[in-house]
């Protein structure tokens, strides 16, 4: 699926500085929207599914580290550039500590700024297309039956069948004939192409343990 193109959100309470950044990103041919505030901003949130961030640090009310632990409290993914001036590169450090993908020291360079927009956007269609097909994988999963997903957490633990069938107390042929509904139902090709997606669900953790 085509994914929309990206628009970048540009967070400063400095008119000139945000009405700047707006012009330099239009005429580089990228959409751009302007906001005098963080609130401003958040007040939309809910409407935005997609794009990139370009906020300022020190913004009166809600900082830019403000900003970045709100969107990382309610999980939100959107890649965030901030912008500093020369005595905030501790701030800048401490935004890239808690999710920025990149700061800018002022004044910096245009071609500069672009590359790191156009990165921004690349990492954030990467996660568009992650989370769609998380989407389509927990849908599946929210059709299995109890018994199925008890199988599925069997197999992608690395169980045997026998060791499943004994586990729940049901036959090995019972057991493959759930196995082959799963693999339909999750439209996996293999076994192997069934773990993955049972790791990305969170099914199968990192460490091999299944997560109820």
């Amino acid at each position: 699926m085509t994914q929309p193109e990206p628009i970048i959100y540009v967070i400063d309470d400095d008119d000139a500085v945000r009405q700047s950044l707006e012009f330099l990103l239009k005429t580089a041919g990228i959409k751009a929207r302007g906001f005098e505030s963080a609130k401003a901003f958040l007040d939309v949130l809910p409407q935005i599914t997609s794009g990139c961030i370009i906020t300022d640090v020190r913004m009166p009310g809600m900082t830019g580290i403000d900003l970045l632990r709100h969107l990382h409290g309610i999980k939100r993914q959107l890649p965030v550039i901030v912008i500093t001036g020369h005595g905030d590169i501790a701030l800048a450090v401490e935004a890239m500590k808690i999710g920025a993908v990149d700061f800018l020291e002022k004044p910096f360079d245009d071609a500069v700024l672009l590359a790191a927009v156009r990165n921004a956007c690349s990492r954030s269609a990467d996660a568009a297309s992650r989370n769609a097909e998380l989407g389509g994988i927990q849908d599946k999963l929210a059709a299995l039956s109890k018994r199925e997903r008890e199988v599925l957490e069997g197999l992608v633990a690395g169980n045997a069948n026998k060791t499943i069938a004994f586990d729940l107390g049901i036959s090995p042929r019972t057991v493959e004939i759930y196995r082959a509904n799963l693999m339909t139902k999750m439209a996996a090709n293999s076994l192997s192409d069934l773990v993955r997606m049972a790791m990305l669900a969170g099914v199968l953790d990192e460490s091999g343990s299944t997560g109820r």
